[in-house]
């Protein structure tokens, strides 16, 4: 019978890999949550295919890990049977819903990132990451567009909605720094061509919120500390409860399958 818990000796692709494949899964999970509560019905369709797609990229991303980390392991192993210090997405990801707003900023910071990093990404020397992230960065570049357009209607909206998007922008803003963070692992996979360096989007980063947040009549917070610590294995209290949700079958039935 297999364990519930995953044992794992990460190398440096290895790693890099489940960087990528966390941040779809977390997100992904956190937009799935909005499925039947969304504010009108053309939106929670739109948040479910939103959702749906980043898991598609988890998925991509966790059969590679289990290619290269061999061993006979799946997708599956990685999704659920691994614990909270072993997932190295940035702690934005699975920062809660909160309201419509909050979830609307925290995917435009997520996809002004995303996109021009996948984008990047389709020229890696690793042939399976550039074929996964050319056929992810078509669905990155429509979040970008779709949650762009709702930020400005909130932010440009009603004094309610405006004062809703400013305070989830103070919020999350905290979080973009470890966005753009580099640890010697992911240094040596950038040296090996094998990752674009995030440090080198910052200003494709820097100009798209600059766009999106003046039609919003926003304005973007400035400096201030920043959090880290996701991609060492160190969240927020957040992801514990994500992961009670998303593991529970495999975690009481090991091996199920259906």
């Amino acid at each position: 019978m297999p364990t519930t818990s995953l044992s794992l000796t990460e190398t440096p692709l290895l790693a890099g890999i489940l960087a990528l494949a966390d941040d779809a899964l977390i997100l992904g999970h956190r937009l799935s949550e909005w499925c039947g509560h969304a504010p009108m019905l053309e939106e929670d369709i739109a948040l479910a295919n939103i959702a749906l797609d980043c898991v598609g990229q988890a998925r991509s991303f966790y059969a590679y890990a289990a290619e290269v980390a061999g061993e006979g392991l799946s997708e599956d192993d990685f999704a659920y049977r691994r614990e909270a210090g072993q997932y190295r997405n940035c702690l934005l990801v699975e920062q809660p819903n909160g309201d419509f707003a909050g979830t609307i900023v925290r995917q435009v910071l997520v996809s002004a990132f995303i996109d021009p990093y996948y984008r990047a990404l389709t020229t890696s020397r690793d042939a399976t990451l550039a074929a996964i992230a050319a056929k992810a960065e078509k669905e990155t570049a429509y979040h970008l567009r779709h949650s762009g357009e709702w930020l400005i209607r909130l932010g440009d909206g009603t004094d309610e909605s405006h004062r809703r998007a400013c305070a989830a922008l103070d919020e999350l803003w905290p979080y973009t720094g470890e966005l753009f963070e580099v640890d010697a692992v992911e240094g040596a996979l950038i040296e090996a061509g094998t990752l674009p360096d995030p440090r080198a989007l910052r200003g494709a980063f820097d100009a798209t919120l600059d766009h999106i947040l003046g039609e919003a009549t926003l304005a973007r917070p400035t400096g201030g500390w920043m959090q880290s610590g996701g991609r060492a294995g160190r969240h927020s209290e957040h992801l514990g409860f994500i992961l009670t949700d998303l593991q529970y079958l495999q975690r009481a039935h090991p091996g199920a399958t259906w």
